[in-house]
């Protein structure tokens, strides 16, 4: 009892000495290369909960990567010390001289960090385990047309783990197009695993810009040690060319545009009521398939139209982006004639030769004639006046004879069915209306992510690491609500260091040309368990709201 009285007396004497008086700022390595990634530490002299070194200003001059934040607590003679670390990735782009500026915590504040950056040696690059190449199809674009920006990453060592982010480019999208590739390659007599990637480059204003190149940092094997490894691509300079001004009609920058169709059956005669499918296919290069410009035909008098769905596709066929739309209309010849079909013309914009081009369908005549099918008509022969008046009698007497009979049985089963189709509708509008009731009260919408975390558990039955990390993407932007970096955002929502670790893990079997050791099955388990307690939150939340 003494003893435990002792350390009460102890720890509360400690107390006082728990606030911050010191914040401590450093680097482990100084200098450093242009593209290299180091590790920024900041130490405070206690427990921090509620605040935290704002790192936004370090987004000039830095990649900034992820921050890990850790506590430790000392108990030496009674003597009690606390340390909150946060550690943060950081990398330049190019060399030069920087200042890494002080950063404040509960009123205290460390001292500013004198970086100097050296640039790093193409050659040597070249020479490395890991290094990045970024090339774009065309140095100049319009602005909304599409360019394709191809990054590849070389690896000559087996890879742990590793992140490989996406390039940035203002006042553009910039979306991967399918899934990356893997080959090996020789460079300079040494193999290389090259992991490429695709990406379309829309930019939405005019100007000089340049797309910053992606960067890598991971660990990789090397003489059974594990080395800490960083990679950079060059940035890519590229001239946006605005909306010529004298250009009328919907913006469609390209190098080729065609218009094709093609006719079902191919024969310009046809009788009445026989359907002819025609179908247009549009075809332009270096635009997106939401770009292409709807086709409107006009109607024709005679000649019914029926609009089909239409299908925009668009693919990637030797460093260029190819899209193409088919529309069909089926065409339905009401009455015997000539018809011309007008022709069809879609404006574009030719950005070979800088002037406005069209892509045209030339004017199409068919002729219908009538249907073999009909009953053929009887040779007029003259009549004679009593001849004429028994005729206008029959005419007259066979208009007034009722065209329908129904029989009795028919007519009840008719009443007995309209009835319980009244009664049906009633009990409908009953069950509607309970319906209303019940969605006035108070209610919980789950959230689509179950969709995806069902997907998730497929990929991890088959074990198929590439699919699994893609529907890990597309959860994670979901939730986010970020086109890029969205997996490391979860992390960082998640606050779970065992789910950082097995993502590291699942990175590391995407990335090595070897089979790692990954538990995908884990991952969901742990993505579950977040959704359950986000969900239990806003349940609360609700119930509250509801009280």
């Amino acid at each position: 009892m003494v003893m435990r009285l002792i350390c009460c007396l102890l720890l509360i004497s400690a107390m006082p000495s728990w606030a911050i008086t010191q914040l401590q700022a450093s680097v482990d390595k100084n200098p450093v290369l242009a593209g290299e990634f180091f590790m920024l530490n900041i130490s405070a002299d206690d427990t921090i909960k509620n605040d935290q070194p704002d790192t936004s200003v370090l987004l000039k001059d830095f990649v900034v990567g992820r921050t890990s934040v850790s506590t430790r607590t000392n108990i030496i003679n009674g003597s009690i010390s606390k340390e909150t670390t946060w550690s943060i990735k950081l990398m330049t782009r190019t060399a030069g001289d920087y200042t890494i500026p002080a950063f404040s915590v509960a009123g205290v504040s460390s001292a500013p960090i004198a970086l100097k950056v050296a640039e790093r040696s193409k050659d040597a690059q070249q020479n490395n385990d890991i290094f990045i190449n970024a090339s774009l199809s065309s140095d100049s674009l319009f602005v909304q047309e599409a360019g394709l920006y191809t990054v590849k990453l070389y690896l000559a060592k087996e890879l742990l783990d590793g992140n490989l982010s996406a390039p940035a480019m203002p006042d553009a999208q910039l979306s991967q197009i399918g899934k990356q590739t893997e080959n090996y390659e020789l460079v300079d007599g040494k193999r290389y695993l090259v992991i490429t990637r695709e990406y379309l480059v829309q930019p939405q204003k005019s100007g000089s810009y340049t797309i910053q190149a992606p960067t890598f940092q991971g660990r990789i094997r090397q003489d059974y040690r594990q080395l800490d490894v960083s990679a950079l691509g060059d940035n890519v300079d590229i001239e946006i060319k605005p909306i010529p001004s004298d250009y009328q009609g919907a913006w469609l920058p390209s190098e080729l545009v065609n218009l094709d169709e093609q006719w079902q059956p191919a024969d310009d005669t046809v009788e009445v009521g026989t359907p002819i499918t025609r179908t247009l296919t549009l075809t332009a290069l270096g635009i997106t398939k939401e770009q292409l410009p709807d086709i409107a035909l006009p109607e024709i008098k005679g000649i019914r139209s029926y609009p089909d769905e239409k299908e925009n596709n668009h693919l990637v066929r030797d460093g260029r982006v190819i899209s193409q739309q088919t529309a069909s209309y089926a065409l339905l010849p009401q009455m015997p004639g000539t018809y011309t079909l007008p022709e069809v013309s879609v404006p574009w914009y030719n950005t070979k030769i800088n002037r406005i081009s069209y892509a045209t369908l030339p004017a199409r005549t068919i002729t219908v004639t009538p249907s073999s099918t009909s009953t053929p008509a009887v040779a007029a022969q003259p009549l004679t006046p009593s001849q004429s008046a028994t005729t206008d009698t029959a005419a007259i007497s066979y208009q007034a004879i009722p065209i329908n009979q129904y029989p009795l049985w028919l007519i009840i089963i008719s009443v007995i069915g309209y009835l319980l189709w009244f009664i049906t509708l009633i009990l409908w509008w009953r069950s509607q209306s309970q319906r209303s009731l019940m969605q006035a009260k108070p209610t919980i919408t789950h959230s689509n992510s179950s969709i995806s975390l069902d997907e998730l558990k497929k990929h991890a039955k088959s074990n198929d690491v590439s699919a699994f990390y893609q529907a890990l993407n597309r959860y994670a932007m979901y939730l986010t609500k970020q086109s890029s970096g969205a997996i490391d955002k979860l992390e960082q929502l998640a606050d779970n260091t065992q789910l950082s670790q097995h993502i590291a893990k699942l990175r590391a079997a995407l990335y090595s040309p070897s089979d790692a050791d990954v538990d995908l099955m884990v991952i969901v388990g742990m993505l579950e368990e977040q959704r359950k307690v986000q969900k239990k939150s806003q349940q609360a939340v609700l119930k509250g709201l509801y009280k």
